[in-house]
């Protein structure tokens, strides 16, 4: 399809398609070879790919300047994104000025299909030009994407994708090279370039002229090639720490000078069982016969590498169980991981310390950080005494030391000196948390749960970017609501929590409970009038401390947060630094809930009450539900302060209304209100048995054996 006569090549307004899809296709995969061929061969400049000339607000376009460029959403480089972003560069809003660069790639299904609006075949590479379209054409397996991301001002930008059968670390490395072009064309300065701690990121690390020695360091690339513009390049730390962790766990043992790093350390605390303390018998308890005690059991939302692990570790080793003594070494290592994770993750402007913004107040701190950890990491060994940093295990510790290095020389170029374009710098802005959270909208709207194919993914990017505001914050797709970014950090890490450990090595452990056992014990309250006659002011109570602690079980399993999962549970806080590890107040066999959780219950049973008398029929709509959930938060508002524990926590992510202290408000109060409407009209119970079963028990066992028999065997530990 191409013409072999030189003199057809020179007008370039005149190229085919498939003269353009060449010359795109050589240079990005292979840009020495494209150079080469220009010596006899008159092909376009490399520049002229992607290059706008700006003259007196006249876009002056060579035709090749849009080979790799499209202004639907078709694969390239999105023209509409580009206009916008110039548009707000040209109004002088300094936030859009910098940027950070994000690549990621996404598998598709190989497919081949008929569009009938283009009346073309689909499912072929395509890097901007155009299809291949032809029998002998490879089908497209992966889709690169590219991001732009604010650093000043957390803005995202989808710059556009690329259909690929075959991704490459130089393929990947060139398609940067052009987004940089055409970001300086209109007037945005990429400061930053970030990709997955992967082997293709590495490859692409390395095209760019990044070296990653532990001895000599080069994090920054210049580009173009002859300026004196340097870039820095990041590894996601997400990905890092996974490394890391199957660093730890391939080798079992990790030596570092006279200490030892065990991963079965950290598999002891995540299955461990739940276990009374034996605490001596207060006067009051032995006048009362009462029944409750304290359990020791494990946060599973805690993070592998986090203090409350450290702590927790360091805690069971003064409890003196065995399988926790010489876990100092593991005690260094969690915690020397964790300090870099604030170091390197601080998305909070309003907190402090390593979890802050990085100022000159914390740089001191937080250099010296990164001294130990290099010098922790280049001499760490395995059990045979071989470096790990020059193992095939190396990547993940690598990918810490050039973040170390880049932030660093970030710092001091573009946040230290005098008039430097940034007064403090959230290093979350180098995290692929933002690409990864559209990825994440643009699979859902794919409506598929497997790779989509050219067709659906071409859709659903095309849906998203009719939603993009370029608005700082602003959702992918209306209706979902804007992702803070703590709760994108705690998903992309829930492979990475004692939770996920736990279910690992012992798949079948935790399960939950049934709420047809609240309803056989008698424990929840039911709606009639009869039973609201028949219920004294103790047995309500005890209903709803009941429930309330069987809804704390059941958000527990599921929640993702560390620090809202301590707060549904009553617990001991005479112990302090415990970490990971609760002792949870327990009656009968059933955590007791936290007051919070308790008044919320409360509140919810007391609207449902007042507002619940409705035909059947209409308690299954979700505006009947939504109307009793607006009623709880209006009783709930100008009462005592809830979760006490949670109030420094606020200030983890952004300030914003829909934050962790209202998310589970909500969560408590669409629990029990679920449990009340929807499963009570399915047992067909009458109020007066369950009452009486449930006074029966009273004072020796809350809940009837089937409950009882799904806890585990407990074995019994000193305080």
């Amino acid at each position: 399809d191409l013409p072999s006569e030189l003199h057809s090549w020179r007008q370039m307004a005149e190229y085919s398609t498939e003269m353009r899809q060449f010359a795109c296709i050589l240079h990005l995969y292979h840009n020495k070879a494209y150079d080469y061929l220009r010596k006899n061969f008159p092909l376009p400049h490399p520049y002229s790919l992607t290059k706008q000339v700006f003259i007196c607000s006249f876009i002056i376009n060579f035709q090749v300047l849009l080979w790799l460029s499209n202004n639907e959403a078709a694969a390239g480089f999105s023209n509409k994104i580009f206009f916008r972003l110039q548009e707000k560069v040209e109004r002088g809003e300094h936030a859009y000025c910098y940027c950070a660069l994000m690549v990621q790639e996404m598998s598709l299904q190989k497919h081949r299909e008929w569009d009938p609006q283009t009346q073309h075949l689909t499912g072929f590479v395509d890097l901007g030009a155009g299809a291949v379209d032809a029998d002998e054409a490879p089908l497209a397996s992966e889709a690169i994407i590219l991001m732009a991301v604010g650093i000043s001002s957390p803005w995202t930008a989808p710059l556009g994708y690329f259909f690929v059968n075959i991704t490459t670390g130089h393929l990947i490395a060139q398609l940067l090279r052009q987004t940089i072009n055409k970001l300086n064309n209109i007037g945005i300065t990429v400061l930053a370039v970030t990709s997955g701690a992967t082997a293709r990121g590495a490859e692409t690390a390395r095209a760019l002229g990044i070296k990653m020695d532990p001895e000599r360091i080069q994090c920054t690339f210049q580009h173009p090639p002859s300026s004196a513009h340097s870039i820095v390049y990041f590894f996601d730390i997400c990905h890092a720490l996974q490394l890391v962790r199957n660093a730890l766990q391939c080798f079992q043992k990790i030596e570092w000078l006279s200490d030892t790093v065990q991963w079965q350390h950290v598999v002891e605390l995540a299955a461990l069982p739940e276990q009374r303390v034996l605490e001596p018998c207060s006067p009051q308890s032995v006048r009362h016969g009462s029944e409750e005690n304290y359990h020791l059991k494990v946060n599973l939302a805690t993070l592998l590498f986090s203090e409350g692990v450290a702590d927790a570790l360091e805690h069971l080793q003064k409890l003196g169980l065995p399988s926790f003594q010489n876990c100092s070494g593991t005690v260094k290592f969690v915690r020397l991981m964790s300090h870099l994770c604030d170091a390197f993750h601080g998305t909070g402007p309003y907190r402090t310390g390593l979890k802050g913004p990085l100022i000159a107040g914390n740089y001191t701190k937080i250099s010296h950080l990164f001294n130990e950890a290099k010098s922790f990491f280049v001499t760490l060994t395995d059990s045979m005494g071989r470096l790990i940093i020059k193992s095939k295990r190396k990547l993940g510790f690598m990918s810490f030391l050039l973040n170390a290095e880049s932030l660093k020389w970030f710092y001091t170029n573009y946040v230290c000196p005098e008039g430097a374009p940034f007064h403090h710098l959230l290093t979350c802005a180098f995290s692929l948390d933002p690409l990864e959270v559209f990825l994440g909208a643009l699979q859902q709207a794919c409506g598929s749960s497997g790779n989509p194919t050219c067709a659906a993914f071409q859709a659903a990017y095309h849906k998203l970017l009719a939603s993009c505001s370029l608005v700082p914050g602003s959702p992918y797709s209306s209706g979902s609501g804007s992702t803070s970014s703590l709760d994108v950090f705690l998903s992309r890490r829930r492979d990475l929590t004692l939770g996920s450990i736990r279910a690992q090595y012992n798949p079948a452990h935790g399960r939950t409970l049934s709420t047809k056992y609240l309803y056989c014990a008698g424990l929840l309250l039911r709606g009639s009038a009869l039973s609201n006659a028949l219920t004294d002011l103790s047995l309500h109570a005890e209903s709803i401390t009941c429930t309330a602690g069987f809804i704390a079980e059941q958000l527990a399993s599921d929640l993702q947060c560390e620090a809202c999962l301590a707060s549904l549970f009553e617990s001991d806080e005479s112990r302090l630094r415990c970490g990971s590890v609760l002792y949870v107040k327990k009656l009968g066999g059933l955590s007791l809930p936290s007051a919070s959780v308790y008044h919320i219950t409360n509140i919810s049973e007391q609207v449902l009450k007042r507002y619940g008398h409705v035909e059947d029929g209409n308690k299954s709509t979700k505006v009947w539900h939504l109307s009793l959930e607006q009623k709880v938060i209006q009783e709930l508002l100008g009462g005592s302060p809830l979760f006490p524990t949670l109030t420094n926590h606020l200030f983890d992510g952004e300030l914003c209304v829909n934050n962790h202290y209202t998310i589970l408000v909500k969560q408590i109060t669409r629990c029990y209100l679920n449990i009340r409407t929807n499963h009570a009209k399915h047992l067909n119970l009458k109020y007066y048995c369950g009452k009486h079963r449930l006074k029966k028990l009273k004072g020796k066992h809350l809940f009837p054996s089937p409950l009882g028999s799904c806890q585990s065997s407990q074995t019994n530990i000193g305080s």
